[in-house]
Formats: C-alpha cells, sequence, structure tokens
C-alpha cells in the first residue's frame, strides 16, 4: 500500500477512468477495499477509535498492517488522524465526510451478508 490520492469532487462531469492502472482513483478504491481497508472503514463507522482499539477490533490484523492501512486511508483522505501529544501519544482516527460516503455502500454490504447468514454464536 503506497501512495495516495487525495480526490476532489469532479467539476463538470469529469470522471476518472478506474480500469487505467496510473488513475489516482484506483489506488482509492484499492486501499478502500484492501484485505484490512474495508475492516478499517467499516469499525470506524460508529465513531473514532484509537489505534489500539481498532487493533482489538479488527481480530487478525498485526499493528504493521493496520498502520500501513490507516496511513493508505488518511492520504486518500478517507479516514483522518489526530495525534495528541502525551507520552506515550495517543493517536485517534475517524472517517473523513469522504471515508463515510465511501464507507456507507460497505456498511450495507456487510449489514445484507450478516443479515442472510445463520446465527454464529460467535459474538
Amino acid at each position: 500500500m503506497t501512495g495516495g490520492a487525495q480526490l476532489t469532487p469532479a467539476d463538470g462531469g469529469h470522471r476518472y477512468d478506474v480500469f487505467h492502472t496510473d488513475c489516482p482513483a484506483r489506488d482509492v478504491v484499492d486501499h478502500a477495499t484492501s484485505r484490512w481497508g474495508i475492516w478499517v472503514l467499516i469499525s470506524l463507522h460508529d465513531g473514532d477509535l484509537r489505534f489500539y482499539e481498532l487493533r482489538d477490533r479488527i481480530e487478525g490484523v498485526s499493528e504493521k498492517m493496520l498502520a500501513q492501512s490507516l496511513r493508505a486511508l488518511v492520504e486518500d483522505g478517507l479516514v483522518w488522524r489526530h495525534v495528541e501529544p502525551t507520552t506515550p501519544p495517543q493517536v485517534t482516527y475517524g472517517l473523513t465526510d469522504f471515508g463515510r460516503e465511501v464507507g456507507e455502500p460497505l456498511m450495507e454490504l456487510f449489514n445484507r451478508v450478516t443479515r442472510r447468514l445463520a446465527p454464529s454464536g460467535i459474538e
């Protein structure tokens, strides 16, 4: 996960060609739908979380992969990051308006899938 793209609303109907390998929108889609990116966006849907709260909520993600995913999502403008100058620093993450907009269909997908699955007993 390298690089990020700050996408701004298209003016005059301009659309990105997401099928082209150099398209900046393609990077944002890749980051948002990556193995861990989707879980970050879903986890932050209900509110802001600190790094370790995110790590604990998203079972199976390593600190390294979570940090990489968050860095890409912040660079893309989907997630904001706030650092409290304490010792140790307290870092909080939340969704930007763009992140909330991108995350809505992901939440809908998540809700549709979980409504269709039989109860597993896992909470």
